[in-house]
């Protein structure tokens, strides 16, 4: 039998103690006193209990059983002060007060005792072979339709969450944003988005407190399976979100070890307003427009100011200018550079275990700063750490492009359009796409994706080029040569010669056939 609470599990046949996946190495008295509270947490257990369940009823110092106590709590990670999971009660001796789960160990893999209806392997032809879901956009009930984003910022959390379970398949937020403020069928959501479940609920937030409801839905019949209630002050948003996520995988796949769901506890900041400035310069940044980036990055500054080491603020605001440079925004090229990388580079520092902002940032990284695999590296740990990160998938075929490695960045687009099959911002991985089949010397295919990407997004400078490109190079000269008019006055100081100032292509044959159909469809050289 394993225990489990918040991110830790306790395997008593084994001795051992994991926390958020990982060993712990403790003393075999602290082991043993660990389990005792644990299985005697219905009650306070005395000093006496301790000594002759763990001493076998030698005297000890107060001292000594004091530093064991301590010892329990640093390995699961509470303190004296805070006493969330052993609490002192003074004169009467120590209790356990965490939520404990027992579980069952088959092949020495924990599994919850809880039949939840649902068959994890059941899948149809168009369902992938994981337990898939689907988050839809809450209904706020505030009243206020200003207050719509952080009932989204809510959502995108809770995905995020779910997404870090390495076992669960799930569609990122843009692509399930699409049935925001529609009427819709559940089994049609499915279908359309190649799920098996979907979660959909509503928000309230007034006077300082928040009441989140969800709902678990079988897409294939229209059951519900699950339903949940969640209350508390804006001070416990984060926790309001784990609790869905893991009421959502309990439900899913009951056999899964808690400890999975557990990691996706990671709270992204502990100030409220600085998630809040974080929350609407998300907002602005989705649309990427060049007027929602200007509106988005003040918010993330804003966020930065609030909260010093919030990692995802630092990384969207260094992204926010790596975006102004590709698409030539910049009021100062150079100052905005400097600044971006800046920002990139503390995003990855502080965000090391963040998915989020080690994507962001490290993209914004090698744009800015123009390295490349060290951009490659952090990406690929951000896959590993979250392998349902639509935006991890993408920009890490992005990065892939730039290195040469077209076959590798096409099948990074793919798995990234997989996640997100219905994303108002899919120009930027048919963009991507685009791109990787020119260095390829697919010109056809190139020239295809590039006018897909095109139609969502004419202001995006790299696709205006690559149409141009494409264009020049199958022998469309008077096409072309609209394209590169419109490129220019996009951004009229693009030249040959500073192409790779804008593009960090590291292949010189990829540079060459980028170059050449530019040239032709009429760029400058100088």
């Amino acid at each position: 039998m394993h225990f489990l609470f918040r991110d830790c599990v306790l395997d008593p046949e084994r001795r051992e103690l994991t926390r958020a996946s990982e060993a712990v190495a403790v003393g075999p008295q602290v082991f043993d006193l660990l389990l005792f509270l644990v299985r005697n947490r219905d009650r306070v257990v005395s000093k006496d209990d301790l000594l002759d369940a763990v001493w076998d009823g030698r005297i000890v110092s107060e001292s000594t059983v004091t530093s064991h106590i301590n010892a329990v709590r640093k390995a699961i990670g509470d303190t004296g002060d805070a006493q969330q999971l052993v609490k002192t009660v003074p004169r009467k001796g120590f209790r356990f007060i965490g939520d404990v789960k027992e579980a069952r160990s088959v092949n020495g893999t924990s599994t919850l005792p809880v039949d939840s209806g649902i068959d994890p392997a059941r899948s149809t032809s168009n369902l992938p072979i994981a337990p898939s879901i689907a988050v839809l956009p809450f209904h706020s009930l505030c009243g206020d339709p200003d207050e719509a984003y952080f009932a989204d910022g809510v959502v995108e959390e809770i995905i995020t969450a779910l997404s870090r379970v390495r076992w669960l398949f799930v569609i990122a937020r843009n692509s399930s944003f699409i049935y925001r403020d529609c009427g819709f069928d559940i089994k049609q959501v499915g279908r359309e988005l190649g799920v098996g479940y979907v979660l959909e609920g509503s928000m309230r937030k007034a006077a300082g407190r928040v009441r989140i409801t969800g709902q678990l839905i079988d897409a294939s019949t229209g059951a519900q399976l699950w339903a949940e209630r969640f209350e508390g002050t804006l001070d416990d948003i984060f926790e309001l979100q784990d609790r869905i996520a893991a009421g959502v995988a309990g439900a899913i796949a009951p056999r899964v070890e808690l400890a999975e769901i557990e990691r996706a506890k990671r709270k992204p900041t502990g100030s409220l307003n600085a998630y809040d400035f974080y929350l609407r310069g998300l907002a602005h940044v989705h649309r990427g427009t060049r007027e929602s980036i200007e509106l988005a990055l003040p918010l993330f500054k804003k966020s930065i100011e609030l909260d010093p080491d919030y990692a995802a603020a630092h990384a969207m605001a260094g992204w926010c200018y790596f975006w102004r440079k590709i698409n030539g925004w910049c009021a100062d090229r150079d100052v905005e550079t400097e600044e971006g990388a800046r920002l990139a580079r503390r995003a990855v520092e502080l965000g090391r275990d963040d998915a989020v902002a080690l994507t962001r940032g490290a993209h914004a990284l090698a744009h800015l700063a123009g390295d490349l695999d060290a951009g490659i590296a952090l990406l690929d740990r951000a896959v590993f750490l979250n392998p349902n990160l639509a935006s991890a998938w993408f920009l890490g075929g992005f990065l892939r492009t730039w290195h040469g490695e077209s076959e590798s960045a096409i099948a990074h687009f793919e798995r990234a359009m997989r996640l997100n099959p219905l994303d108002p911002e899919l120009y930027r991985m048919q963009a991507g796409i685009g791109m990787a089949h020119l260095f390829a010397g697919r010109i056809e295919a190139a020239s295809h994706w590039a006018e897909l990407s095109y139609r969502n997004l004419p202001s995006f400078l790299m696709v205006v080029g690559l149409i141009a490109a494409t264009r020049a190079l199958s022998g469309r000269i008077t096409e072309a040569q609209q394209a590169m008019a419109q490129l220019r006055k996009l951004d009229p100081s693009i030249r040959i010669s500073n192409l790779k100032d804008w593009l960090p292509i590291r292949r010189q044959e990829d540079l060459i056939i980028f170059s050449e159909g530019l040239r032709i469809a009429g760029m400058p050289e100088q």
